[in-house]
Order: C-alpha cells, then sequence, then structure tokens
C-alpha cells in the first residue's frame, strides 16, 4: 500500500511537490485554506490529483504519513499545530525534493542578493557548458524541476520560509549572503530565529561540502561560532585584503583564489556594477572556482551579465528624469542598496505592507540624497514618523498610477525618479513583478 502524502498549499512549490510525489508512488492529496489558482488547479486535475480548497479538512491531512508544507503556510496556523502535535513528520517541498536526486546542489541564501547571485551562478555554469538548471525560490520549484531531464547541477534560490522544515537538505555548496531584518513577522519579530533558519543551509553539510560566506555582514559573523557549520568555509569581503582562501577587492580588482589558484579580474569589467553586485559577483565566481571552470568561460559570463527585471531595472528617462525599477526591493536593506547606488538627487517611491521595518538604517541615506518621499500603500504612517524630519515634502498614494504622475511633477532634469519600496507589496498589488510591471506602465504613459 502507498503511503499518504499531504502537500499544504498549492502554489508552485506544493503543485510540483505533488506531481514528483505522485511520480514517485506517494498517495497524494493537496489541501489550500485559500483559492487555487486556476493553471496549478487544471494541472492537478489533468494528473488525477484529490486536493481541496478554501478550507483545511483535519480528517484528511490527519491521517498522512508525511506532510510537505508550502513556503507561505506559517508555522502558527492551526492546521501545522495539529499535524505537529499528532507527530506526523512536516517537511518542506526542498527537502522533499533533495530526496530524489542525487546531482550536486548549490543552495543561495540570504535577506539580499539571493536572486541575483542565483541568476549569476545559473548564467556562468550553463555558459561553461555544464548540464545546469536554476529553480527553488527563483521561478521553478525545485521538485518540478525533478519532473524534467535530470541536471548534473541544480542552482537553487532558498528562503528562509524553505529552510524551516528541512531535516536532511545537504547542498554540495552553500551561500549565506547576508543575514538583515526581514520577514520578522514570521519569526515573532525576532532576529535571532530569522538568522537561525538562514544557517540551516549548512545544517547537513559535512568536511567534503563548501559553505561561502560574507565576512563583512556584521550579523552573520556576529553569529558564526554559534552555527559553525561542518562545511570548509570560503569567506569573501570588500574590507579584508588578507583573505587567502576566498575572494577579496584588491587594487580595484576582484581576486578569487582557491586552491592557491588565483582568479584576478577588474572590477569595472563586471557586468553587474556597484558594491552590493560586487558581493553577488564575488559569491558566484567563488562557486566557478570551486567547480574548476575555465577561468575566460567565467570572465566572459561575469562581464556579459546583465542585471534583473524589478532589481534597479533603468525604465525610461523623461524631460532628463530617470525612473527606475526596483520592485525587488522588500525589505529595508535592499532599499539601503538602492538608495547607496544613486548619484543624482531621489524622488523615492516607498511604502507597502510593512514587515517589522526599521527604517532608521535608512536616515543618514535618506538625510544626504533623497529629496521627497511618494507613498505608495495603504498605511504610510511609519514612513512619515521616520523621515518627516529629514526631508521637505512626503506625498500620499493610494495607486502606482498616482505615485509616478506625483513623483514626476515634483522631479525636476538630472534627478531620479526611484521605486524601491523596502516593504511587501500585498496591500495593492499581487506581487512584486506586478508593482514594478505597473510602474513600468506608468512611465510609458507619462
Amino acid at each position: 500500500m502507498s503511503k499518504r502524502l499531504v502537500i499544504l498549499g498549492a502554489k508552485e512549490s506544493g503543485v510540483g511537490a505533488a506531481l514528483l510525489a505522485q511520480r514517485e508512488g506517494y498517495d497524494v492529496f493537496v489541501s489550500d485554506f485559500g483559492m487555487i489558482d486556476e493553471g496549478y488547479k487544471t494541472e492537478l486535475n489533468q494528473a488525477n490529483i484529490s486536493y481541496e480548497e478554501n478550507e483545511h479538512s483535519i480528517e484528511k491531512i490527519l491521517n498522512a504519513d508525511l506532510v510537505v508544507k508550502s513556503p507561505g503556510v506559517p508555522e502558527k496556523a492551526s492546521i501545522v499545530k495539529e499535524i505537529r502535535n499528532k507527530g506526523i513528520e512536516l517537511i518542506s517541498e526542498i527537502e522533499f525534493a533533495s530526496r530524489f536526486t542525487s546531482a550536486k546542489i548549490v543552495a543561495i541564501t540570504g535577506s539580499n542578493g539571493k536572486t541575483t547571485t542565483t541568476s549569476l551562478t545559473y548564467h556562468i555554469l550553463k555558459n561553461a557548458g555544464l548540464h545546469v538548471k536554476v529553480g527553488g525560490n527563483i521561478g521553478i520549484s525545485f521538485a518540478r524541476l525533478l519532473l524534467e531531464e535530470p541536471a548534473d547541477v541544480y542552482v537553487l534560490e532558498i528562503s528562509s520560509f524553505q529552510l524551516d522544515d528541512i531535516n536532511s537538505f545537504k547542498p554540495e555548496i552553500s551561500i549565506l549572503l547576508n543575514i538583515t531584518p526581514d520577514h520578522l513577522d514570521r519569526y515573532n519579530y525576532n532576529l535571532e530565529e530569522y538568522a537561525k533558519s538562514k544557517f540551516a543551509i549548512t545544517k547537513f553539510q559535512d568536511e567534503n561540502d563548501f559553505f561561502i560566506y560574507c565576512s563583512d555582514d556584521p550579523e552573520l559573523m556576529a553569529r558564526l561560532d554559534n552555527y559553525r557549520p561542518k562545511a570548509q568555509m570560503i569567506p569573501f569581503s570588500i574590507e579584508d585584503q588578507n583573505i587567502s582562501e576566498g575572494a577579496k577587492l584588491k587594487d580595484s580588482n576582484l581576486t578569487i583564489t582557491i586552491k592557491q589558484n588565483p582568479f584576478i579580474m577588474s572590477i569595472y569589467e563586471l557586468g553587474l556594477q556597484g558594491k552590493h553586485n560586487l558581493y553577488n559577483s564575488m559569491a558566484a565566481g567563488i562557486v566557478s572556482n570551486l567547480l574548476e571552470l575555465r577561468k575566460e568561460n567565467v570572465r566572459e559570463s561575469l562581464r556579459d551579465f546583465k542585471s534583473l527585471e524589478h532589481r534597479l531595472e533603468t525604465s525610461g528617462k523623461i524631460s532628463g528624469i530617470e525612473f527606475i525599477n526596483d520592485s525587488k526591493a522588500t525589505n529595508v536593506n535592499s532599499t539601503w542598496y538602492a538608495l547607496e547606488t544613486m548619484e543624482k538627487p531621489i524622488i523615492w517611491i516607498a511604502g507597502g505592507v510593512d514587515k517589522g521595518n526599521d527604517y532608521s538604517v535608512l536616515t543618514d541615506l535618506v538625510k544626504e540624497k533623497v529629496k521627497a518621499i511618494v507613498c505608495l500603500g495603504v498605511d504610510n504612517r511609519k514612513i512619515h514618523e521616520a523621515f518627516s524630519r529629514h526631508v521637505d515634502m512626503i506625498a500620499n498614494s493610494k495607486s502606482m498610477s498616482e505615485a509616478v504622475k506625483v513623483a514626476y511633477y515634483l522631479a525636476e532634469k538630472e534627478e531620479v525618479v526611484l521605486l524601491s519600496p523596502a516593504c511587501a507589496s500585498f496591500d495593492l498589488f499581487d506581487n512584486y513583478e506586478d508593482r514594478g510591471q505597473q510602474f513600468k506602465e506608468e512611465v510609458i504613459k507619462l
């Protein structure tokens, strides 16, 4: 008799896990407390997988042998507590999928930069001729990737939510870019709990694996000894020129040394510019060196990689005013990087669903660079409280159309309108992509 697997949540990771589980012979049932998107519903119907929406039926869930929890389902949900109380094994989709492949895994996490680093790493490996696939928290779920032709390497973006429920997930190469306050609403507003989730990426690694980390990040370094990984540790830094094994910045050169074999490239040649992108290039470059890829291939890929949509994306220039879409900046630290990168006076469009933000880290940059703020969200109180003493104008808006028009009115030639919300998008938009797309469309209409 086949084992019964219940999946909580029917979005990309949940449906991917359902299809993989069915292939592996499980009796599968999918339960979503909300509405299931038509596309995912069609997939489940075509595969003859049983499901329910708008409810969690206790009797259909608690008879499971194994439960896979989608990242969007919080630990505090009552159904999760019932499952835990009954002693049923509960894991993430990343954990579940990893049980059905022996391929090499490069897993990348961090509060900021993980999508860019994941995409850049994939770009380098693919251009070097490796049979590589990319997914996880970006694009296609890991489980769904395993339904396709097997790859030799999987490059995965991993969120803290996916790491919360692992009990054997073991990447050959893991990367922790940084730890800054994010999603604290899911972690009882406790940075320590959030950091523990991030460090879980190293939990099951051993001495044959590698852990790549940013030694400039204070929150990461403050906890490194507490979570001392067994994997071989490889740092990257802009500030520390004494790194002998890892990546550093020296004389305007990105220098990566693995096993006394240096790779050197001028930072001015890199396709991604800016301090935050140098960190991303360092991390991806270390992976390339660990996999012993040809240096010329790596150099070419680092040179020709372009920034991602919704990440500091130039979206037009009107009357000498530049419009930049950084909708993917869903937390304060991402916005810090965006503000730090700008060299012109800024009209800053910010706001959305606050995840326990501490805006004080932005104060100096706002005083130095921001001319006016246009709030975009249902509740803008915290932004007003944080910055009303530091800028001449803070305006409120309730739609992207209104926000872009107000920002355009406030801006002058040789200034920049920057959408970098520092917040989640769910009060007014479907997701950050929808928010960024609407921004670009409204700019075109000006």
